[in-house]
C-alpha cells in the first residue's frame, strides 16, 4: 500500500523540502500542497488523502482550527509538523488533544538538513498515521485555563481506601497517548494512587502537557524532576528527552531521572520505567500499556507480569494504534485487555484490594 500524503504549510521552502524528502520513497506519494487550509480545503474534498501533514502556524485560518474542522466530520489521520518554540509547543498539544496522531518537530534553523536527518522517522510516522484510527476529541480536551490554587475538579469516580498504602501505578503510551491519558486522568480523584506516565513525547513538550493536565484534573499532573516522590494523588510525567524509573526507599516510592542512550528508539522509554517498577514495586505494581506504535514496553510488562504485577493493555477498538497493546499481548504479558474508558475503574479497583 502507498501512503498518499497532502502537505499544508505556508512556507515554500518546507514544502520543497518535504516533496523531495518523499519523492524518493516507494512507500509514500505526495499527491498535492497548499500554502494554507483555505485552498487546501477544496484539494483535499476532490482528492482525499490517506495521511494530512499539517503545520500549526499559518495566515489566515490556523492549521488547529482546520484540524478541528477535518475532525469534526470526516477525520483524517493528521501529522503535525510543528516548531518547538513554547508558542508552537503548547498550540501543538492542543492539536493532538483536537486528534492529530501525532507532532514532528520542525526548527527554525537548519530545516532542509533536519528534514534529510529525519526522513526514516518521518516516513514511518506517515505510515503508521494512515494505518491509524483517529478519535473526535474527547470530553474535557477543549483548552483550559489552569487549575486555581487550592481548587480541586469534583472526582467523576468514587474515592476508595484513601489512606490505603500507595501502590504505584505505572503507564505506557505512545501514538494518540495524550487524548487517551486526559480520559484516564480526568476520570480518577484527588487521592488515587500515585501514576507514573512514561508517554512518547518531544523535550519541551511535557512540561506543557503536565501543566495542561494539571488544570483539568483532581489529580496533581507535573513534569518528573529527579529525586520526585510518588505519593498518592500525584502524577509524574516523565521529561521528554529523559528515561524515568522508579525507586524505593524507606517504603516510600520516588523516581529517578536520568539521562542516557535511547531504548527501542525512545527516550524517555516505557521499557525503562516498567522494569524499574518491577525490581522496586513487585505484586504491589498495575502496569498499564496504552495506545502507541512499536513495541516500546511490551517487554517490560512481561517483567512486571512474570514478578507478579497486575498488567492492563488497552483494547485495539479505542486505540488509536494498537501496536505497543498488541505487542504486550503478544508475549502474554497482559492480564486484562480493557476499553479505554474502563482504565480508570480498573485502577480505583486494583487500588482498593489488600
Amino acid at each position: 500500500m502507498v501512503v498518499k500524503v497532502f502537505v499544508v504549510d505556508d512556507s515554500a521552502v518546507v514544502r520543497q523540502a518535504l516533496a523531495h524528502m518523499l519523492s524518493g520513497n516507494p512507500e509514500v506519494e505526495l499527491i498535492g500542497s497548499a500554502p494554507n487550509p483555505l485552498l487546501a480545503m477544496e484539494m483535499i474534498r476532490k482528492n482525499p488523502p490517506d495521511v494530512l501533514l499539517l503545520d500549526i502556524e499559518m495566515p489566515g485560518m490556523d492549521g488547529l482550527t482546520f484540524l478541528r474542522q477535518i475532525m469534526s466530520g470526516t477525520p483524517i489521520p493528521t501529522v503535525i509538523c510543528s516548531t518547538l518554540s513554547t508558542e508552537g509547543s503548547r498550540v501543538a498539544l492542543e492539536a493532538l488533544s483536537a486528534g492529530a496522531v501525532a507532532v514532528l518537530a520542525k526548527p527554525k534553523l537548519g530545516l532542509k538538513q533536519h528534514l534529510e536527518d529525519s526522513r526514516r522517522e518521518m516516513i514511518q510516522t506517515l505510515k503508521t498515521a494512515a494505518k491509524s484510527k483517529p478519535r473526535l476529541r474527547v470530553a474535557g480536551t477543549e483548552p483550559v485555563a489552569a487549575r486555581p490554587a487550592g481548587a480541586t475538579r469534583a472526582p467523576v469516580l468514587s474515592s476508595v481506601h484513601a489512606f490505603a498504602m500507595n501502590k504505584p501505578v505505572v503507564i505506557g503510551s505512545s501514538t494518540g497517548g495524550t487524548q487517551a491519558l486526559e480520559l484516564v486522568l480526568t476520570s480518577l480523584p484527588a487521592d488515587a494512587p500515585g501514576i507514573a506516565i512514561t508517554q512518547h513525547m518531544p523535550e519541551k513538550f511535557t512540561a506543557m502537557y503536565a501543566k495542561r493536565l494539571d488544570g483539568v484534573c483532581a489529580m496533581n499532573v507535573r513534569e518528573a524532576k529527579d529525586g520526585d516522590r510518588l505519593e498518592r494523588g500525584v502524577v509524574l510525567i516523565a521529561p521528554g528527552g529523559l528515561h524515568m524509573q522508579l525507586r524505593k526507599s524507606a517504603g516510600q516510592y520516588y523516581v529517578h531521572v536520568v539521562d542516557g542512550p535511547p531504548v527501542n528508539r525512545h527516550k524517555p522509554s516505557v521499557d525503562v520505567l516498567f522494569r524499574s517498577a518491577s525490581e522496586c514495586g513487585g505484586r504491589d505494581v498495575l502496569g498499564i500499556i496504552l495506545t502507541g506504535m512499536g513495541d516500546d514496553g511490551a517487554r517490560g510488562m512481561k517483567v512486571l507480569h512474570d514478578g507478579g504485577a497486575r498488567t492492563i493493555a488497552q483494547n485495539e477498538e479505542t486505540c488509536v494504534v494498537f501496536g505497543m497493546p498488541k505487542e504486550a499481548i503478544k508475549l502474554q504479558a497482559v492480564d486484562d485487555i480493557l476499553p479505554l474508558e474502563q482504565v480508570a475503574r480498573a485502577i480505583l479497583q486494583f487500588d482498593s484490594r489488600a
